[in-house]
């Protein structure tokens, strides 16, 4: 199925379908959740055979930093990068007992340069990165060197509490196509020995066993198609052009890291880099129901933006850039919580970049998993003190402690979020992506 192709709608997404009254964008999000080889036969059989180009014979053409994808992925007219729009993130235990064995490297390593042979690299084909966790670690007698800082996942606010993830491995899967995702799901799983015509080599069935899977999308029009669910008034006024549940876009060009700035720089993980993913629940019936469009640009970006009306729809008019230094609101963050009783999400995240530069590089995607309107905050940084010094800053604790703003109210959209899940993960390079010890051997 291609669920991109003609449309009624905005150009790239599918229109009307003849069959259950769902949209092809509809059916696509549908087939990923539900995942299984009856979704991948019935995404098969529905449409338009998809035409993905193979990758290249020579792998190694593809870049060492599996979380080099940005070259690899559309931009926008104003330079910014698009998302790959369908997601499943597979969460991993190794089968076997105490450190793996080169037999289990090898059979992982042969499932993932299968899948890199199968489908070109970007948006239109596959882009995946595979991630393992301390608790992996901890299974070999030689400890994590310095270079990298993989600290166990944690509660990083006094209203949270997390069930930690301490899954082995997290192999994350993203493509404008949800039968491409859905096809490298079950080659992984060893339940589809060919995919896109090439044969898969290996797989990961013997080697590791399935802990969770998550799933969702990001996309202008995505979220307004599945808002017939909890967290998100009856009335469904999710924006029809809206990339993201709470009706904004994210990932403007100026407001990431580049991919660089985030890949660690020396010792045996030189060129990885460290993931962190949370799951969220979003609960935004006040969101829509009670704040006013006002409130909600002024809490998502800065009071600033819904003063002098900078925000026009998602956000699309804000070009490469959310304005945050523009408008001083960094700068001024205590002090419009104090006189404005408010104080902006982007305003907060803004105060932890260094020497005038994020920190982080964003690769969230919304949900549906469990019935629930969801966000999987996926989130790329040098080490992970990079993430909690992020998050420490978006929870203006200090603000709230020196003026009007609540721990949670008015303080950007805390009040709408709860993080049921975090994990921590180390994304080796490349070469060292299967299975790796510590010491990178």
């Amino acid at each position: 199925m291609d669920d991109t192709g003609p449309s009624d709608g905005e150009p790239g997404e599918g229109g009307p379908s003849e069959r259950g009254g769902l949209s092809r964008r509809q059916f696509a999000k549908a087939a990923v959740a539900i995942g299984g080889a009856s979704a991948l036969s019935a995404c098969m059989s529905r449409g338009d055979d998809l035409d993905v180009a193979t990758g290249p014979d020579d792998l190694s053409t593809l870049p060492d930093r599996q979380h080099a994808w940005d070259e690899y992925l559309s931009t926008d007219d104003h330079g910014n990068v698009e998302p790959p729009r369908h997601r499943v993130l597979l969460l991993l235990n190794y089968a076997g007992d105490g450190p793996p064995t080169e037999s289990d490297r090898e059979s992982v390593e042969s499932a993932f340069r299968s899948l890199e042979r199968a489908y070109e690299r970007g948006n239109q084909g596959l882009l995946f990165t595979v991630g393992y966790s301390r608790s992996y670690f901890e299974r070999f007698d030689a400890d994590l060197p310095d270079s990298v800082d993989l600290q166990k996942p944690r509660a990083l606010a006094p209203f949270e509490e997390p069930e930690l993830d301490t899954q082995d491995a997290v192999v994350h899967l993203a493509s404008d196509h949800a039968e491409v995702v859905l096809a490298a799901e079950e080659a992984l799983l060893g339940k589809q020995s060919k995919i896109n015509g090439v044969e898969m080599e290996g797989d990961l069935s013997g080697t590791f066993e399935k802990a969770d899977r998550r799933t969702g999308f990001v996309g202008d029009g995505l979220p307004a198609d599945h808002q017939d669910v909890d967290g998100i008034p009856d009335s469904g006024p999710v924006d029809d052009e809206a990339p993201l549940y709470m009706g904004f876009k994210s990932g403007f060009e100026k407001n990431q890291a580049s991919e660089d700035s985030v890949t660690i720089r020396e010792g045996p993980f030189a060129g990885g880099t460290t993931s962190q993913i949370s799951r969220i629940q979003l609960n935004l019936e006040q969101w829509y129901e009670q704040d006013s469009r006002s409130q909600r640009v002024g809490k998502m970006f800065c009071p600033v933006h819904a003063e002098e009306d900078l925000v026009e729809g998602a956000g699309d008019n804000l070009g490469d850039s959310a304005k945050m230094e523009e408008k001083g609101c960094p700068a001024h963050a205590e002090d419009h919580a104090r006189t404005r009783g408010m104080v902006g999400h982007s305003q907060k995240s803004a105060r932890a970049r260094k020497d005038g530069s994020p920190v982080m590089i964003r690769r969230d995607f919304d949900s549906t998993d469990g019935g629930h309107a969801g966000l999987h905050f996926v989130s790329l940084q040098r080490t992970i003190s990079d993430f909690v010094d992020t998050r420490e800053a978006m929870n203006g604790e200090d603000l709230a402690e020196r003026s009007a703003v609540g721990q949670k109210n008015n303080n950007g959209i805390l009040q709408y979020m709860e993080v049921l899940r975090r994990g921590n993960f180390l994304l080796p390079p490349r070469e060292k992506r299967a299975l790796p010890t510590p010491d990178g051997n």
